[in-house]
């Protein structure tokens, strides 16, 4: 009884103080008196806005839902939803509605509000400067902000989630008020922070497992991490004297798994992961604990006991209980549904035998996605069955065995009906359209809109990390809508493609307009700052090292020529000079040029140069045999070489022309330009000259000999070969393996007039020349091997053989198309040969290093490694240290 009426007593107070709260909000003036249990209807005769506030006293009377003239009941609902209405704009620290008089029947309302503060400033107690401008970010405080317990609360929780996230577990933040003298109804808000020491994961102790070592397990975390413990020697003595002793007992894997054990507890060492926690890391890896239990059969495992505590030091320890169930296997497997496919083609494509173990992650990539394309889903999809569906039911799970019915609801098949494009904002539809593979009518094929992906991806104008398709399937109409979505990267360069090696820089700067548009060259609204979007290329560079070597460039690229079938067109023309150091015109001590009695400017006689010309003309064309990959692109191209006094050639003075015409066949199937992590790269090409010898009587075997140089190359002939091939193999999440090789030979017409001096090979260093004291070598190709000196794999004239090749395992730091980041391990190798009779592909020069890639969209790829060469250079070239570093602007080093 006495319970009983201690409820009623709570309960009658309960709304006594709801009520008092309420009415409370209405305060009657003047000298007339309110019965609050018998309300009365008057009409609103007037509202005023009083108060500590800075707000249209319109807009609060809007808000409040109150107007001039209207009928409410004093006490009533109006009244309360009024005050309501203000306090939800988390404006007011203080909201009241007031009587200030009546006049009959006519009510006189005043509304006070008093108005919650603003910030004036806020400051850090307790961080570092550049934590403090980090979270500056995140906390999103500004001046004249309003400031409310829930931004407190918010900042509070936002403050300690960053340095939760930094490590700082036990980070305690306190956010105080403190009102501003300067400004009234403003105040400072001040964060105190006391980070504590950084919580790293100790240990991680893993409980119930047979299957899996714990070393297994804790490798299977892959962002959880124990911290770094290296106490190589503690108690070795004790496991040496105690394998010793029981010798006779242990076998050999006894004695490994002690070994193996001892290394664990007392050798971790942790150089790229950190031992931070993070309660979604942990999340993720004890799914990835159960994902490697499933793929061995064990379908029932899962993690039953996860515990988190403190060690004596400060620092974490994880306990987790694995739960590992019976191994199971794959037993009978039927298909039903299926009328387009008979059960053998499925079975072959699924690839599970009767007894295999069991492994969801395998059978849900045999049926639903295999990124080799090799699935039931992509057989059906590929022919227009995108309603299609497969389910896989256990039937029977017997023992260790499970039966499996594979349920396909086919469907009909479904064709395009519209293909849209979103978010191209620079780049013309038109551009995009044409890479697109799914057209209005065609059957739907998951392949074509992966290539359609890989395509847009490949024009280099998108992000492709944020390239999305979207289908839009209409299943009583068969049809399938399809949007590409994209998003715009900057793709215009200022071009610098150079290198330091040898004690002198090489360098180009240019500007690359990547993504050009010649037609609206007219249109001054077109240039912003230039006409773009029709997916051409223009290019204009400069390269120089100094005085001894200036190169001007110019070259244009237009990818569809006339704008239906994929030709590309593209013209270079290039003039370079190349010097001794000497200025063209002698010069007084004052450094002005010398003229004689007639005003003339007098020459140096001391200058020895060499111009090179050239002009080219190219057209590109994509074949459908043996694929739709491939690639045919012929060039004519015409280089004139003008030579006076120069010193480092066969002759001094005269010219000598090179007319040439090449083709390469080429395929390229890489998912994407910048960060490759799937597919290959293979070309082979031909650029040869016309025979002139052949048909010239002087080019005998008795009468070369008797020929001058200016004679046997004023028309230089040649035939050149190169093969090259590059796979990219995507290992583990976004570690890639990048393997190339590459061979050159440069071959000639006449035996007797032998290989031209011109277009020889190069090897060594960063690819690119750094002069040395030949200056730029006439019409080399210069190939990089890093850990060398610049062209000190070769002889300095060139040489007409060459092979190379190079591993990579890559590893982005940054996908961010703004800046991308990888870093890189390299092995290469590589040398070059005079004669055919010498060339031993596997008599090469070693080396290995490390490196850097930056790309940046304004100025292209940068690079920087060190490497270390294993093999001493050829005899005929100075010896030096064995370590280099090359500094590469650009993706091309080397076209090997």
């Amino acid at each position: 009884m006495m319970k009983r009426s201690k409820a009623i007593y709570f309960f009658v107070l309960f709304f006594y103080c709801l009520s008092t709260k309420s009415w409370s909000q209405i305060q009657i003036g003047g000298d007339r008196d309110i019965d609050y249990s018998t309300p009365k209807t008057y009409t609103i005769g007037g509202i005023t806005v009083s108060g500590k506030n800075r707000f249209d006293p319109d807009a609060i009377i809007m808000i409040s839902g109150l107007s001039v003239g209207e009928s409410i009941d004093i006490p009533g609902e109006k009244i309360s939803n009024a005050i309501r209405n203000l306090w939800k704009q988390n404006l007011f620290s203080d909201v009241r509605i007031s009587l200030v008089r009546t006049e009959g029947s006519t009510a006189f309302l005043d509304i006070y509000l008093v108005e919650q503060p603003r910030l004036s400033k806020f400051k850090f107690n307790g961080v570092t400067k550049n934590e403090a401008d980090e979270i500056r970010k995140d906390i999103q405080l500004y001046r004249e902000k309003i400031v409310t317990e829930n931004l407190v609360q918010t900042t509070q929780n936002k403050v300690r989630e960053y340095f939760i996230d930094k490590g700082f577990y036990k980070a305690q933040v306190k956010v105080k008020q403190v009102p501003d003298t300067l400004t009234m109804n403003h105040v400072i808000l001040i964060i105190d922070v006391k980070k504590g020491k950084k919580v790293k994961i100790k240990e991680i102790i893993i409980d119930g497992n047979t299957h899996f070592s714990d070393a297994a397990i804790k490798r299977f975390m892959k962002d959880t991490k124990e911290k770094s413990h290296f106490v190589p020697f503690k108690e070795l003595d004790t496991l040496l004297v105690s394998t010793v002793k029981n010798m006779l007992k242990l076998n050999g894997k006894q004695v490994l798994s002690n070994f193996s054990i001892y290394a664990q507890e007392n050798m971790r060492l942790k150089i790229f992961k950190t031992s931070k926690f993070l309660k979604e890391n942990l999340r993720k890896d004890k799914k990835n604990i159960i994902e490697k239990y499933n793929a061995k059969g064990f379908r029932d495992a899962k993690i039953v006991k996860d515990s988190i505590y403190y060690a004596d030091d400060g620092n974490m320890i994880i306990y987790l209980k694995i739960a590992e169930g019976n191994k199971y296997y794959f037993r009978n497997i039927n298909f039903t549904g299926n009328t387009k496919y008979s059960d053998k083609i499925l079975s072959d494509i699924l690839g599970i035998e009767k007894g295999d173990v069991f492994n969801q992650k395998l059978l849900d990539t045999r049926l639903y996605m295999n990124p080799n394309g090799r699935d039931i889903s992509s057989l059906y999809m590929d022919d227009g069955y995108l309603f299609f569906q497969v389910t896989p039911i256990e039937v029977l799970v017997e023992n260790d065995s499970i039966d499996l019915e594979i349920r396909i609801y086919e469907g009909n098949q479904a064709t395009i009906n519209r293909v849209t494009v979103s978010g191209n904002t620079k780049t013309n539809d038109h551009v995009i359209v044409r890479e697109i593979r799914t057209r209005p009518g065609d059957l739907f094929k998951r392949s074509d809109i992966i290539r359609t992906q890989r395509e847009l991806a490949q024009l280099g104008y998108f992000d492709a990390e944020k390239l999305n398709v979207v289908p839009t399937p209409n299943p009583a109409t068969s049809t399938v809508d399809v949007e590409y979505q994209v998003a715009e990267k900057s793709s215009d360069q200022i071009e610098l493609s150079g290198g330091w090696g040898g004690g002198r820089l090489v360098g180009t700067l240019g500007v690359s307009f990547n993504n050009f548009s010649l037609k609206n060259i007219g249109n001054k609204k077109a240039w912003q700052p230039l006409p773009s979007g029709d997916g051409q290329k223009l290019s204009i560079r400069a390269q120089s090292n100094g005085v001894y070597y200036q190169s001007y460039n110019f070259s244009f690229t237009e990818p569809w020529l006339g704008g239906k079938k994929p030709n590309a067109f593209s013209l270079t023309a290039y003039h370079s000079v190349q010097t001794n150091g000497q200025t063209k015109y002698l010069r007084d001590e004052n450094n002005k040029v010398v003229r004689d009695d007639e005003g003339n400017k007098v020459e140096n006689t001391l200058r020895q140069d060499v111009k090179i010309t050239g002009v080219s003309i190219g057209l590109g064309k994509r074949l459908r045999f043996p694929d739709d990959y491939f690639t045919l692109y012929q060039e004519v191209s015409y280089q004139h070489y003008d030579m006076n006094q120069w010193q480092y050639f066969l002759f001094t003075d005269g010219v000598s022309n090179n007319l040439y015409y090449s083709v390469k066949i080429s395929r390229n199937s890489i998912d994407q330009p910048i960060y490759p992590r799937t597919g290959s790269q293979f070309s082979l090409s031909l650029q040869l000259t016309p025979p002139y010898s052949l048909f010239d009587d002087r080019f005998t075997k008795e009468n070369i000999p008797n020929l001058t140089s200016q004679e046997k190359y004023r028309w230089i002939e040649y035939h050149k070969w190169k093969i090259t091939s590059s796979w990219f193999t995507q290992l583990v999440g976004n570690l890639v393996l990048n393997t190339r090789v590459g061979y050159g030979f440069l071959g000639s017409y006449n035996k007797y007039l032998g290989s031209a001096p011109f277009e020889r090979f190069n090897l060594g260093g960063s690819g690119l020349s750094t002069g040395g004291s030949f200056g730029f070598l006439l019409g080399r190709e210069i190939i990089a091997l890093r850990g060398y000196d610049d062209e000190s794999v070769s002889p300095q004239s060139g040489a007409p053989f060459i092979g190379k090749y190079t591993v990579e395992l890559r590893y982005p730091f940054s996908l961010n198309p703004s800046a991308t980041i990888y870093g890189l391990a390299f092995v290469e190798a590589g040398n070059t040969w005079i004669n055919i009779k010498d060339f031993n592909p596997f008599n090469v020069k070693r080396s290995a290093g490390v490196g850097i890639r930056i790309f940046l969209p304004m100025f292209g790829m940068l690079g920087l490694d060190w490497g270390y060469r294993f093999d001493d250079t050829p005899e005929y070239r100075p010896q030096s240290k064995r370590h280099q570093i090359h500094f590469t602007i650009g993706t091309n080093i080397g076209n090997l």
